[in-house]
């Protein structure tokens, strides 16, 4: 345990000396600040909106900058897993640490460990921020900020489990390209999925359930939005904007969140036996 640790904290210390964490810093700062300008401008633009309706445009918007956050978190972890495993074998690097007695799943565990770390403190800061931001520009505040905030976290350690595992057959670069890939093809087809269901088109509305199933990161971002948005919502305006990409009619199951967290397990499995096998 003490070298899973161990190798946990060298890869935060690693991970917040690369380029990445410089990039994912200047776009989060942007972002904010972008948020800022513009929920200071609802009631500015929207002048004469009825409570009811300052909410639901505070809630859209929120969930739309979440996503972005989501995003930027996507982009950091999947680019900073490729090089974290695949890039120290290419050099050499894991050679000499394994000749050591270390097993290699112990690497892995602790290179995965402080990924979720790093993934995991991304989104509790920048979406803390961005919450309060909120507050102060808007006096909205949603329902639940630390469940969506820890859904958001668990959305960063999916498609991280995902990069590593990409990373022990692939290039670092190639694992990274892959797995946003994967990200953003999982949240068309569950907006098409939503889509679908608002149609009353089952099998359209399939693709987005079997998307969800496939790699969790969409269905997780539909709990966390619904976490994000104020519940009255949803009765108030759920024939409007049912099927909207960036609201969320129904709450996470707790059987769907048991698949994530047992997706999660199968896939760091899978990772380790693929570096296990791996010629150094």
């Amino acid at each position: 345990m003490r070298i899973v640790l161990t190798i946990a904290a060298l890869t935060l210390r690693e991970a917040a000396r690369r380029r990445v964490l410089r990039s994912l810093a200047v776009l989060t700062v942007l972002l904010l600040g972008l948020s800022a300008w513009g929920f200071s401008r609802i009631d500015a633009e929207f002048g004469g909106l009825t409570s009811g309706e300052s909410r639901l445009a505070a809630a859209l918007v929120l969930n739309l900058v979440m996503f972005g956050l989501s995003l930027i978190a996507a982009l950091g972890t999947a680019f900073l897993a490729g090089p974290t495993l695949s890039g120290e074998t290419e050099s050499g690097i894991a050679l000499a640490v394994l000749a050591r007695p270390v097993r290699r799943a112990a690497v892995l565990a602790g290179k995965w460990l402080g990924l979720v770390g790093f993934g995991a403190g991304f989104v509790a800061v920048a979406g803390s921020a961005q919450l309060v931001i909120v507050k102060v520009t808007t006096g909205y505040w949603p329902p639940d900020p630390v469940g969506g905030l820890a859904l958001l976290a668990g959305q960063a350690v999916v498609l991280l489990t995902l990069g590593l595992l990409l990373s022990t057959v692939i290039s670092p670069m190639a694992s990274g390209i892959v797995a946003v890939g994967l990200f953003g093809a999982t949240w068309i087809a569950g907006v098409v999925g939503g889509l679908g269901g608002a149609l009353g088109n089952k099998s359209v509305e399939r693709i987005g359930t079997v998307a969800q199933m496939l790699l969790p990161t969409d269905g997780l971002w539909r709990g966390a939005m619904r976490a994000f948005q104020d519940p009255s919502l949803i009765s108030q305006f759920s024939e409007a904007f049912k099927g909207h990409p960036f609201l969320s009619s129904a709450p996470l199951t707790g059987t769907y969140l048991a698949w994530a967290v047992v997706w999660v397990a199968l896939v760091l499995g899978l990772a380790a036996v693929s570096f296990q096998r791996r010629d150094l």
